[in-house]
């Protein structure tokens, strides 16, 4: 059995499922954990739990020991949580984050000519939804610009038309979320404008 193996084992038998594994030529290796998802329940809300340093410290004990006995030499060992970026690798990682902001990149561009989208585009970020054949999934996103805080903007303004990429899993090289950061804080909604 190879050591990838093993290490996916040791984690799924510890709890959690195993996001990520890398081995650089340098000597590390990375291990990128977190908790198990399932869908909520019908009328419950999905309850978030994040990877915490005492599950990492529990996974990094666990995994030296097993390193140790299959005899794999390496410098460093680093157990971490997927972060802002989380890569997307399984169907279920697509059902947890549909209606989030993605980045994707295909194996091969699109190919789709007399349209808005360029023919050997690959790269797109937009939000990730169920396509309406229910086997698919699409890509929506906007090519305007986004507004400055504080530039105004024409109420005759007519904003570009949504666009959409269905795709497959298969044609997918890489998918992570994509990080969307607030530096501004907690903001206090405006009763005027609740968004």
């Amino acid at each position: 059995m190879a050591w990838q193996e093993t290490v996916e084992q040791t984690v799924t038998g510890l709890g959690f499922d195993l996001v990520d594994l890398e081995r650089s030529a340098g000597g590390l290796i990375r291990v990128t954990i977190d908790h198990p998802w399932a869908p909520p329940a019908e009328g419950q809300e999905a309850v978030e739990r994040f990877v915490t340093v005492e599950d990492c410290e529990k996974i990094t004990r666990q995994l030296q020991y097993l390193l140790e006995v299959e005899g794999l030499e390496y410098r460093r060992l680093e157990v971490g949580s997927p972060g802002i970026d989380r890569p997307l690798r399984r169907e279920v990682d697509y059902i947890r984050f549909e209606g989030q902001m993605v980045d994707i990149t295909l194996k091969a561009p699109i190919g789709v000519t007399g349209a808005e989208v360029a023919a050997n585009r690959k790269k797109f970020r937009g939000t990730l939804e169920r396509a309406e054949d229910g086997v698919q999934w699409q890509v929506v996103w906007s090519d305007a610009p986004e507004t400055k805080p504080g530039q105004r903007v024409s109420k005759k303004r007519v904003p570009p038309p949504l666009q959409a990429l269905c795709f497959t899993l298969a044609d997918v090289q890489q998918a992570r979320l994509a990080p969307i950061v607030n530096f501004k804080g907690r903001q206090v909604p405006d009763a005027a404008n609740p968004d």
